[in-house]
């Protein structure tokens, strides 16, 4: 006797409740991100934070080692029985701006403020790892928790890979996730996608050395100011011209300076900015170009012309199989209204990108809107003025303890 194939699929027992565990996890949850909310530290040595996330996973089974370049923080829970290591990572690190949020636990620190919700990461991932303590007879292998530091350009995950956070739980870990709240997807969905999720970063700075003079006399100098001008529209006819629209590059001028007052042609100029890309063939084209315009429009003007690209993050690319997967938990555990998939990536960069060269995994987005704010004009990350919806860090809580119960059955 036969029956019909498309019944829907039983939900997995080892989820069941697990939203439910993550909500009654709440208030620790909101305590932690607060408490790092009014502290927030920048760079690569974060000491407060690490003492408050070390505070909070105090009495958990976890074996917690410290990093010797950064103050990041590695914990492992072994499961009741053998198996591999996956790793789940949260960032520690605020950004250097002052705080306009108003909020009762605002930034102490007028030079820094977590506009980029890495004070939700840290307190998510600290709740998963109360969360899956509980559920340590059901694991096959060991999770690996990386709180990292540096993530806003000090490149603090390849200073964790060095000292071998991918190994150290004894193997290397087989899978790895992240997750990153949004301001601008609906509170508690899910997103991602497979390959090329964030692009790649490198930075551009480009001396224009000229002759100053008058301002009245211009033919008496050589003015390197309408040369840097120039070099500005030629970089973005570069971008439109000789890259591919199928292969999305960036270059944007973010930063010229020159000059000292109104009659004087000054000797030099200076330009920086940023290049992202989402494919290494791509950003190794830019990089290789950038400089060859700018020394071929500065030939043009008669100056002469210093222009370097820095190496920044790489491109962030997702396992199809594992960000395949993560959808698939997140409509199971979130339910399917808070599970989508990410038509299109982020230009935005990220230093996970380092792990997930090393190791299949997946990144992902968690939206945090607030109930009363507009998705079209909702302040966003790296704003002053951003705030993010805290109950969405239940899902995300769910979704970390979700990735590890799914990985290490």
């Amino acid at each position: 006797m036969t029956g019909p194939t498309d019944l829907p699929t039983l939900p997995d027992a080892r989820f069941a409740g697990l939203l439910d565990e993550a909500r009654a996890l709440q208030t620790k949850t909101v305590e932690l991100r607060r408490e790092i909310h009014r502290n927030p530290e920048i760079g690569l040595h974060l000491p407060k934070t690490q003492a408050s996330i070390k505070a909070a996973l105090e009495g958990l089974p976890l074996e917690i080692t410290e990093g010797k370049s950064t103050t990041s923080l590695t914990a492992i829970l072994r499961g009741g029985k053998p198996g591999p290591a996956i790793l789940l990572r949260g960032d520690m690190d605020a950004l250097p701006l002052h705080e306009d949020t108003g909020l009762d636990f605002a930034s102490e620190d007028d030079g820094a403020m977590h506009a980029c919700g890495h004070d939700t990461h840290v307190a998510m991932l600290a709740s998963a790892a109360r969360l899956l303590s509980e559920h340590v007879d059901e694991l096959a292998g060991s999770v690996v928790f990386m709180f990292q530091p540096g993530e806003e350009g000090e490149h603090g995950a390849r200073h964790m890979i060095h000292e071998g956070v991918l190994d150290a739980s004894g193997a290397r870990v087989e899978k790895a996730f992240g997750l990153h709240i949004f301001t601008q997807v609906a509170a508690g969905i899910v997103q991602t996608r497979p390959g090329p999720i964030m692009a790649s970063a490198n930075s551009f700075h480009v001396t224009v050395t000229g002759r100053g003079g008058h301002g009245s006399a211009p033919h008496q100098a050589i003015d390197p100011v309408p040369a840097a001008a120039a070099m500005v529209s030629a970089l973005q006819t570069m971008v439109t011209r000789k890259v591919s629209v199928f292969e999305p590059a960036v270059v944007s001028v973010t930063r010229i300076e020159t000059g000292t007052t109104t009659n004087i042609i000054p000797e030099t100029a200076f330009l920086e900015g940023t290049i992202r890309t989402l494919s290494e063939r791509t950003q190794a084209f830019v990089r290789e170009e950038l400089p060859r315009v700018c020394e071929a429009v500065g030939a043009a003007h008669g100056v002469r012309v210093s222009a370097e690209v820095l190496p920044g993050y790489p491109v962030t690319v997702n396992d199809p199989k594992v960000a395949g997967r993560v959808l698939e938990l997140a409509a199971e555990v979130l339910g399917a209204d808070n599970s989508e998939f990410m038509e299109n990536p982020v230009m935005g960069a990220e230093d996970f990108s380092y792990v997930l060269q090393r190791v299949p995994g997946a990144f992902a987005f968690l939206g945090a809107c607030p109930p009363d704010a507009d998705l079209a004009t909702v302040e966003a990350n790296h704003s002053n003025r951003v705030v993010f919806e805290e109950d969405a860090m239940a899902n995300g809580v769910a979704m970390y303890a979700a990735f590890a119960l799914d990985a290490l059955r």
